[in-house]
């Protein structure tokens, strides 16, 4: 699993250094960042058969996964 698609720096390549300064100041955001980082692992494990799930719960953290980058998107971009 060491290419999990959808990776905080591959969606925003632009801001790789302002997601590392943002991580160390500012907690929220850290929070942020792990929280996307565990529900991409879950959504990767469930697409992949390694933590089959239903649909409805993979849609669920898709859709959680989702609220999060455009959370972290804002921030980034503010």
């Amino acid at each position: 699993m060491s290419n999990t698609p959808h990776e905080l720096h591959e969606e925003f390549p632009e801001f790789a250094a302002k997601m590392t300064e943002m991580k160390a100041a500012n907690a929220h955001f850290a929070k942020l960042a792990q929280e996307y980082h565990d529900v991409n692992r879950a959504v990767h494990r469930a697409e992949t058969n390694v933590e089959p799930t239903d649909q409805f719960n993979e849609e669920g953290l898709r859709k959680t996964r989702a609220a999060l980058k455009d959370e972290i998107y804002k921030m980034l971009s503010a």
